[in-house]
């Protein structure tokens, strides 16, 4: 795996790399989701939108895939932009439901071509853990969300037992060479995952530099024992 350590040891790199990475598995997205995710990914994604507050409003779905949690927002009645980095994602979530409701941007959370206090909720499901830099993608998210409004993150967790993260990234790591070679004759396609959480400061770092931003109400919701998690937190007014 050095050749993947190397692309991901620099934001640069990692930017490159993710961009080409998803635009490889695009359309295979789903399937590979559904896969690692246990089969819990819907169910996530609902726990996710009902979280959101009540009575609807402008929801910014970021990193948004092919759509899942944007189509299950405007459902409940948000009007939603569904913003992703990779084209293809979004010309596939268009194509499952082109008359929804749900309004479709390719771009850079790390640089989100909104004004500010622009939405009531941004919602991301594994978003966060895949941008080059954590902070500047937080402060985009604080800088367009109006005070008040919430973030909503679902994502892969980093868990702090060293034992039990061996064991789940070790789980990953297998699992994703094998899928990556039998879809794509490459088994560092999805052996990616395990190696950014491996990166990534969880679910509870996520939660402190929320509240270094200037997010209040910084909480996590464990799922799947703590494996997967929620981030939710509130822009200070």
């Amino acid at each position: 795996m050095t050749g993947l350590r190397r692309a991901l040891s620099s934001e640069t790199s990692k930017a490159v790399y993710v961009r080409r990475l998803f635009h490889t598995i695009a359309d295979r997205y789903d399937l590979i989701t559904r896969l690692l995710s246990y089969g819990q990914d819907q169910r996530w994604k609902r726990r996710l939108v009902d979280l959101a507050p009540p009575g609807g409003g402008r929801a910014l779905d970021l990193a948004s895939g092919t759509g899942d949690i944007a189509f299950a927002l405007a459902a409940r009645g948000w009007r939603v932009t569904a913003l992703d980095v990779t084209h293809r994602m979004l010309q596939l979530a268009r194509a499952k439901a082109p008359a929804r409701g749900v309004s479709f941007v390719t771009g850079d959370m790390m640089a989100l071509p909104f004004p500010a206090a622009m939405f009531d909720v941004v919602t991301t499901g594994y978003g966060i853990r895949n941008v080059p830099r954590i902070e500047p993608a937080l402060a985009e998210i604080g800088r367009v969300l109006r005070p008040g409004g919430v973030l909503l993150s679902l994502d892969f967790n980093r868990p702090s037992n060293a034992a039990m993260r061996a064991i789940y990234l070790g789980y990953l790591t297998v699992v994703g060479s094998v899928v990556g070679w039998v879809l794509h004759r490459d088994p560092d396609t999805y052996r990616y995952i395990p190696e950014s959480i491996r990166r990534y400061p969880g679910a509870g770092g996520v939660a402190a530099m929320l509240a270094r931003e200037g997010f209040d109400e910084c909480r996590v919701i464990p799922l799947l024992g703590g494996l997967m998690a929620i981030n939710t937190a509130r822009r200070l007014r």
